[in-house]
């Protein structure tokens, strides 16, 4: 009877330069994209419970409502400043921007804004208001800056329509 010899089989190095090259390429690549993602974080003040104090009831208030039809742009002294009708279903921020700057030359020293959105808003309508009312560019000494107008943006919730209508009803009679 024969005898089988083993033979000593030693296993094969692991070859690991497609992986390196893999990772060459990749980390590079990724270091890069990390320079365009950015995450801008935006400071709102919500109402809160307290009462307001006289003082604060007579202060200018600048609010934007923002309805599906319209952005309604007013205070609590004047009431209705401007109403921005939609144009092709799009809201017309260029007309928004121009109302703020006009009323930023009345008051320059104000700084807050209330907007508020009614149940139908879409989120990007809202960001849309909140950018177009806190900041516009503007050239000075030849150069593009970004002038300020309201960048402290507080939210609210819109008035129905029902609350609107019985106002109007009741300031009427």
């Amino acid at each position: 009877m024969r005898r089988k010899h083993r033979r000593l089989q030693s296993e094969p190095d692991l070859d690991i330069t497609p992986f390196m090259n893999l990772m060459i390429v990749l980390v590079p690549v990724l270091l890069l994209n990390m320079v365009f993602a950015h995450t801008s974080v935006l400071e709102l003040n919500f109402p809160t419970g307290e009462s307001l104090t006289p003082d604060q009831a007579e202060e200018l208030q600048i609010q934007v409502v923002i309805h599906s039809d319209r952005l309604v742009v007013a205070d609590n002294q004047g009431g209705v400043i401007k109403a921005i009708a939609q144009n092709d279903g799009e809201y017309d921020f260029v007309a928004l921007k121009d109302v703020m700057k006009e009323i930023k030359s009345r008051v320059p020293d104000k700084k807050d804004i209330i907007i508020m959105p009614s149940q139908e808003t879409s989120y990007q309508a809202l960001v849309s208001v909140m950018d177009t009312v806190r900041s516009y560019d503007a050239v000075v000494a030849g150069n593009l800056v970004e002038a300020e107008l309201f960048p402290e943006i507080s939210l609210g919730d819109a008035p129905t329509v029902e609350a609107g209508e019985a106002l109007k009803e009741g300031g009427q009679s």
